[in-house]
């Protein structure tokens, strides 16, 4: 069933666009991720939305008010934002449900280009049975051609140019994404750890597999970044800092604290 609705499409459609894109397998990457990410857009369009209003609520009065009358009572806290997420239309899984719609695409297009980008004899022959009969030529196309400039696409950059843009774009991306405010300056300084924590991670990757992944990586993180450049206020100056891009939110106060004022 994986094979019949996920991967077997993805992989004749990236080698139609072969046919049709001058047999340029770079060039259908970027294309593919194109059409890909276009495709997945309301999904990615909704998660933007969920994103912003869970930022909004969290940044308004009464979600502040609530904070500080219920700072001793964790359990009644947590009762009554869920109280007031309902009231206000704000779903904490909005953000999520998209991405996790999104997951077995990503991991299907991970296999149908490891598939086309197949070198060995055996690594061929495994890709010839998923191709649709009734598509004209295709199996004429196999072997792909997977040469870019000096890269060979099914192998990893030998001169470290395509994974140093695999870092650069997912840190331009993790930097212009809108962060949940948060009262909590250990809350903050860990998604700022992950932030970069993970745009090691993608360059570790990319130094180990085929240039074509890291490539279709980075044009969808170059779509990623216009994307959120046209759909909300992109603050650029957070690129260049290494600090928490969240807006801070003042921490409640105790009880405790609250009768020491009244007693001044």
């Amino acid at each position: 069933m994986w094979d019949l609705l996920i991967l077997d499409p993805l992989l004749n459609l990236l080698l139609v666009l072969y046919q049709l894109l001058f047999q340029n397998f770079a060039l259908t990457i970027i294309v593919f991720t194109i059409l890909l990410r276009l495709l997945t857009f309301p999904l990615t369009y909704q998660q933007l939305k969920a994103s912003k209003k869970m930022t909004e609520f969290q940044q308004s009065d009464a979600y502040k008010k609530m904070q500080e009358k219920y700072a001793d009572d964790k359990q009644k806290l947590s009762q009554e934002q869920m109280k007031l997420m309902q009231q206000a239309g704000v779903n904490p899984l909005g953000g999520c449900l998209p991405l996790l719609i999104q997951f077995p695409v990503l991991i299907g297009l991970y296999q149908a280009l490891n598939q086309a980008m197949a070198t060995s004899p055996l690594q061929l022959f495994e890709m010839s049975r998923h191709l649709y009969p009734f598509l004209p030529n295709v199996s004429a196309l196999i072997p792909l051609n997977n040469n870019f400039f000096w890269i060979n696409l099914g192998l990893p950059d030998p001169l470290f140019v395509i994974p140093a843009l695999a870092v650069i774009t997912t840190w331009i991306q993790s930097r212009i994404m809108p962060t949940p405010p948060s009262a909590d300056p250990n809350a903050a300084s860990m998604t700022q750890t992950m932030a970069f924590t993970s745009t090691l991670m993608v360059g570790m990757f990319s130094l180990q597999v085929a240039s074509g992944l890291t490539l279709y990586w980075i044009v969808g993180n170059i779509f990623g970044i216009v994307q959120q450049a046209l759909t909300s206020k992109v603050q650029w100056r957070n690129i260049l800092s290494f600090g928490s891009t969240a807006a801070a939110v003042p921490a409640p106060e105790t009880t405790g604290k609250k009768k020491k004022k009244r007693n001044q």
